[in-house]
């Protein structure tokens, strides 16, 4: 073919014949110019050993794969302090040692492997005529990765799953260059402390509410300052607003609040429990309001947008209905409430003496599960010692459109979505939300 030079990797290779093979594709004939410099001593040679041939897959032509039949010199060092005894000509600008591709190939499928991923880019670079896998891909990324000498300063810490709710460790981030820096083996300090102290150019570190990874930043790097990462502020955020529209009971955010701060927290879950028994009589009246004037459950269905076989069922008694709760089990240490009492009052109020007595009666868990129902009671009774909790209820925030109530759920989503993306029927439940809540600046503050 005359236009040999065209099918040339690089300047340094001299093409010698194009081929077509049995699979359709090209086999290139070629030569790399030998050069005899020892890698090592850097020294020229004269004295050649031979050749050898390498396979590298190559720019496609005409939608078919190229392979490069090249033909590389080796050689003999004669240097006797060097430590190499034979060597081959090697040019990174055509193909890194062992590489099976051309480095110009190995670019486009970084490029590839960075912009859609792993089997995406699989299946786009077969569509170009080049063979390659999503694991090579991924290897090629990796590579990519390692070359970078850059250290981190800004890191972020969070803890990741190998098998969600039974195998955690830790994941490292360099969140300036968004790529992975480490991936520890558990969540533990020591471990992670031991990682920041082999990296003391480390200056930022976000993370979570965890205090095991705030221990290890103070202990492992203490130069470092401490930030909260965007996630964790808009889920407290969102926690936050949950908690101020809750009708249903439910306390969320509560690592928002600190040790001291615990009974305010608790005097607002009465308030949410209040406020929802409050919401389920008003249910319960309009209903029965709606059948006497005649109306059938799909019109109540229809006005109140409650489903129609549960207005049927609420019809069938004279008040409002209490929740059925699932007898108690001896896995429950409300199983033994009689017995916790009569010891209370009797001054047995240690966990462990009142988790002995009640496994030797048929208690079958745990202490820390005994432990979180002794702090509710001791909440409780120091609640109703200082006589902190206000006992009114919160009005519940309704639709201005509908009049249905908003769920605490739906008013926090709609609180922290961006306000472009709000559609304008629920920008008017946006309004209803802060107008009926207390100011972001009055958030869990204690009175």
């Amino acid at each position: 073919m005359t236009s040999k030079h065209y099918w040339s990797p690089g300047g340094e290779v001299s093409i010698q014949s194009v081929e077509r093979n049995d699979s359709g594709g090209w086999i290139v004939l070629g030569s790399l110019t030998p050069n005899g410099i020892c890698p090592d001593c850097g020294l020229h040679s004269r004295r050649r050993h031979g050749w050898r041939r390498r396979r590298l897959q190559d720019y496609p032509a005409h939608g078919d794969e190229v392979t490069i039949d090249l033909g590389v010199c080796s050689w003999r060092c004669l240097a006797l302090a060097c430590p190499r005894r034979t060597f081959s000509d090697q040019i990174a600008s055509i193909a890194r040692p062992f590489a099976r591709r051309t480095s110009r190939v190995g670019e486009i499928v970084s490029h590839l492997g960075h912009a859609a991923g792993g089997r995406p880019a699989e299946r786009l670079l077969h569509r170009l005529g080049l063979g390659v896998s999503d694991d090579t891909v991924l290897r090629q990324l990796k590579k990519c990765v390692q070359g970078t000498a850059e250290l981190p300063t800004v890191i972020g810490i969070d803890d990741w799953s190998w098998r969600k709710s039974q195998t955690y460790c830790t994941i490292i981030v360099d969140l300036e260059r968004r790529v992975v820096i480490d991936i520890l083996e558990d969540r533990d300090v020591v471990t992670c402390t031991d990682w920041l102290k082999r990296h003391p150019e480390v200056e930022v570190i976000s993370r979570d509410r965890c205090g095991l990874y705030a221990q290890a930043a103070r202990q492992g790097a203490p130069q470092a300052k401490q930030v909260a990462d965007r996630f964790h502020i808009v889920q407290n955020l969102r926690q936050a607003i949950e908690e101020q529209m809750n009708l249903h009971g439910r306390a969320t955010g509560r690592a928002l609040l600190s040790d001291a701060d615990n009974i305010t927290a608790a005097g607002r879950l009465l308030k949410s429990r209040l406020a929802h028994r409050t919401s389920r009589e008003e249910i319960f009246t309009t209903i029965h309001a709606l059948r006497n004037q005649g109306l059938s459950c799909s019109e109540f269905g229809r006005h109140t947008g409650y489903p129609r076989r549960s207005i049927a069922k609420w019809l069938q008694f004279e008040t409002p209905p209490d929740r059925r709760r699932a007898p108690l089990k001896p896995t429950s240490p409300w199983y033994f409430e009689e017995f916790l009492s009569q010891s209370s009052k009797e001054g047995i109020r240690n966990a462990s003496t009142l988790f002995q007595l009640i496994q030797e009666r048929g208690y079958e868990a745990s202490q820390s599960h005994l432990q979180r129902l002794l702090a509710g009671c001791r909440r409780a009774e120091q609640l109703a010692n200082d006589s902190k909790v206000e006992q009114e209820s919160l009005k519940p925030v309704r639709d201005p459109e509908t009049g249905h109530a908003i769920s605490p759920v739906i008013a926090a989503a709609l609180c922290i979505k961006p306000r472009g993306k709000i559609t304008p029927p629920r920008r008017s439940r946006v309004v209803a939300g802060e107008n009926a809540t207390v100011p972001p600046h009055k958030l869990r503050m204690t009175p």
